[in-house]
């Protein structure tokens, strides 16, 4: 299948209730949020971790649509599988350029996540070169300022003797945020996927599917109640597109209703889009 052929942006708004979206590491696992503005954060990284399991989830076995970055094996040895399976000459100093362009076609060919996000693979004996994705995503933030709660819980099961003998509870807590929806916007390039990765239209629909329910699959007590609520899309009749993405952003915008003080459903939200749109440029709403 030919990659794809036009150029795409993306605005998701996906909501949280009583959970944490993405825990700071560098703030006790607390949800991260911009010091300035009190806005809540959701990196791109945690984003595109949701999409890689949905598709590992329904994917699984598929040729064509392995994971690279997972938690199964390290990369290096993935790489010199690469090497292995086009019948390369592994473990030389300075690599064959023309080995290193074999080898990462092979990862884009059967790594769906190396074909949409790209990846950096030039490490190890057997290096496969570095991958700009087509696919990116930034960093998702929240429309209104997110208060986050301490909630005390306790547990009775003890890890020692010790502890076990030091009384019937412990105290312990966990952080999450009553309620907030989310904004993120996204970018798709026909450009670096005819010219790298060879992303094409099955992988594009795989990759709206994956948003739709990227948190369909990945439930946990710790996220709370989490959903996709809208993907809007925006369609290039071009390959190198119609219009900057910022002017098609801003055709989209999230308020409170009126009387709203504090937001607990998606409801107190009102979108409003402009449908008026550039000259080659069609807008798509998945849901």
């Amino acid at each position: 299948m030919e990659a794809i052929k036009n150029r795409y942006e993306f605005v998701i708004f996906f909501d949280v209730e009583n959970g944490n979206p993405n825990g700071d590491p560098d703030a006790g696992n607390m949800p991260r949020t911009d010091p300035e503005t009190a806005l809540g954060l959701v990196s791109d990284v945690c984003i595109k971790r949701k999409i890689r399991n949905y598709v590992e989830v329904v994917k699984e076995g598929s040729e064509g649509y392995n994971i690279l970055i997972k938690a199964d094996k390290a990369l290096n040895t993935k790489f010199t599988e690469a090497y292995d399976a086009e019948g390369l000459e592994k473990g030389k100093k300075g690599a064959n350029p023309n080995d290193v362009e074999t080898a990462r076609n092979y990862i884009c060919k059967n790594y769906f996540d190396v074909r949409a996000f790209g990846a950096v693979m030039s490490t190890g004996d057997n290096p496969c070169g570095i991958v700009r994705g087509p696919v990116q995503i930034n960093f998702a933030r929240s429309i209104d300022p997110v208060f986050t709660q301490d909630i005390t819980i306790t547990r009775q099961a003890k890890t020692t003797e010790e502890r076990q003998g030091a009384g019937t509870t412990e105290m312990g807590k966990k952080s999450l945020i009553p309620y907030a929806v989310y904004r993120a916007e996204g970018y798709i390039s026909s450009m670096l996927a005819q010219k790298i990765t060879g992303f094409n239209d099955g992988d594009l629909e795989l990759l709206w599917e994956a948003i739709i329910n990227m948190f369909e699959h990945d439930r946990s007590a710790a996220r709370g109640k989490m959903c996709v609520r809208k993907l809007y899309i925006f369609k290039h009749e071009s390959e190198l597109g119609n219009a900057p993405a910022q002017v098609l952003f801003d055709k989209i915008d999230i308020i409170k209703k009126e009387g709203v003080i504090a937001p607990r459903k998606f409801s107190d939200y009102k979108i409003t889009v402009d449908e008026n749109m550039p000259a080659g440029v069609e807008l798509i709403k998945k849901l």
